[in-house]
């Protein structure tokens, strides 16, 4: 039974999706967009973790709350016509674009973001990061323009996610704040190439999966379990360390590629001061990202252990999903360079 109705909640939530992404009006977005809220809630309540309860309780919240002020913005769109001020005209899709943002957990409107995915399970912290973003990415690519307040939303998103990064121990927070960074780079490529942001989207969400499955096997939510729980397991050290090293983006992982794409077409649009603050302030993550992979690489602790079963088993599937990881960057950097 249990399975059944998370099968039943679970396909809900992947048809939601689609139908905000594919609608023709803003309602039937809406709609989608609502059917998406109601579909998760019961996926993230756990009955085995309470404070899974306070989480959804913050996410319906903040997820009415962006919900409201989309509606209020498709209200005030069909009044749009009586209105002749060009500031109440900009309004509705100001309004819109905040409550997009809200739902994607950017920053400003970032503040739900960590405390909802830090009383989650991994697996449900997987789809926050990844598949929770489709619907209102897609849709602020459709009504964004490169704008003010486009610009000053990507800079605060990496300001944010650099310096609040820093000094967590928890590694749910830690990929909530790589999230907000790399959400500042997919709106950065929004401005150019619709392309680019999907190359970008799949490869961070492919990334961000092998994280969290590594992370869910060896139940590990914090920085210094990495010590006790990994200590004699060096293959788990060495695929965890090359998933986090491709999600900041080094060289020759395939974090980098769409990185590399962003920052190429921004300055051929020669937008070279939004290329700068990319560059600038995504080395403050990249610190974070370090830090971590020094926690479960250089440490290591003489303390007992408790066995990890199927130890051979996850070998087998994570270390052809990481090698993947590893050579893709130079099969793509070969491909393009034929092209």
């Amino acid at each position: 039974m249990t399975k059944f109705y998370k099968l039943l909640f679970f396909s809900t939530l992947m048809l939601s999706t689609l139908i905000s992404v594919s609608s023709y009006s803003w309602m039937g977005m809406w709609i989608g967009l609502e059917i998406n809220v109601l579909s998760i809630i019961p996926m993230l309540i756990n009955q085995k973790n309470k404070i899974s309860s306070e989480a959804t309780i913050k996410y319906f919240i903040t997820q009415a709350i962006a919900s409201t002020a989309i509606m209020i913005a498709i209200i005030t769109l069909m009044w749009q016509s009586s209105f002749s001020s060009k500031l109440i005209k900009e309004m509705p899709a100001l309004i819109m674009n905040s409550g997009f943002l809200m739902k994607m957990g950017m920053a400003p409107f970032h503040f739900w973001f960590p405390e909802v995915l830090e009383g989650l399970s991994w697996s449900n912290s997987t789809i926050m990061l990844t598949w929770q973003k489709i619907a209102p990415m897609v849709l602020f690519m459709y009504n964004v323009e490169f704008s003010l307040f486009l610009t000053i939303v990507i800079i605060m998103s990496m300001m944010i996610s650099g310096l609040m990064g820093i000094n967590q121990i928890s590694l749910r927070k830690i990929l909530v704040y790589s999230s907000i960074n790399h959400m500042g780079w997919m709106l950065s490529s929004m401005m150019v190439s619709q392309v680019i942001w999907i190359i970008y989207f799949v490869v961070y969400s492919l990334t961000t999966i092998n994280i969290t499955m590594i992370l869910n096997y060896t139940n590990t939510f914090y920085t210094p379990q990495m010590m006790l729980v990994w200590n004699f397991n060096p293959m788990i050290k060495l695929f965890f360390s090359m998933n986090f090293l491709s999600l900041a983006g080094i060289p020759p992982f395939i974090g980098f590629l769409p990185k590399w794409l962003i920052i190429q077409t921004l300055v051929q649009n020669q937008l070279y001061f939004m290329t700068l603050i990319l560059i600038l302030m995504t080395l403050i993550m990249v610190y974070v990202y370090l830090m971590v992979i020094m926690s479960s690489m250089i440490y290591s602790s003489s303390s007992s252990v408790w066995n990890i079963p199927g130890t051979m088993k996850f070998k087998k599937i994570f270390s052809m999903m990481n090698f993947i990881m590893i050579t893709s960057m130079i099969m793509v950097t070969l491909i393009i360079n034929v092209i």
